[in-house]
């Protein structure tokens, strides 16, 4: 899987993974790249920062991101993007914009479910394998417990979170 920025002709610029270079180029030409905020379907790449990997003795940022977040009563929030530092959201916005939320999510996971293999409680081991070179190389899905998910990051293997069905709700 990659990453890219991405923007639309009205400069809105938002995040979207690919399996590869060459997917992502495919969805742009056919149009079937859209953007979350208007609704553009005429997007290109935008800049953005090189992800370098680290040394192989660092733990990885996202690591260390979850671990800072470990015991935490709240979790601060901030509506950003565009929006100035002074102005006001009302209750409605924040539920639009959560409902918009959902929505993604749940198209998200759809996506998901319909290209890549659910491999169940055998995620951490088969991504391991993936990663190794000694399975098949494809888009696999499945659970994992938070201290797997942190072992496989420290092994420099990506994985994403996705929104569960139960979860989308809450």
């Amino acid at each position: 899987m990659i990453v890219f920025d991405l923007k639309c002709a009205e400069n809105h610029v938002f995040e979207a993974w690919f399996r590869s270079s060459d997917a992502y180029e495919e969805q742009r030409e056919a149009g079937q790249i859209c953007c979350p905020h208007c609704g553009d379907n005429h997007i290109s790449k935008s800049v953005m920062a090189p992800n370098i990997s680290a040394k192989s003795n660092r733990r990885s940022d996202a690591v260390q991101d979850s671990e800072d977040l470990v015991g935490l009563d709240q979790v601060p929030v901030a509506a950003s993007a565009g929006v100035p530092e002074n102005a006001e959201i009302s209750v409605e916005d924040v539920k639009r914009a959560a409902e918009h939320m959902h929505d993604v999510m749940a198209k998200y996971r759809k996506f998901v479910e319909e290209n890549c293999e659910n491999v169940g409680d055998n995620f951490a081991a088969e991504a391991r394998k993936i990663h190794n070179g000694e399975s098949e190389e494809r888009g696999i899905y499945g659970q994992t417990t938070l201290e797997e998910s942190q072992e496989l990051l420290e092994e420099g293997i990506d994985i994403f979170p996705v929104p569960g069905a139960g979860k989308l709700d809450s």
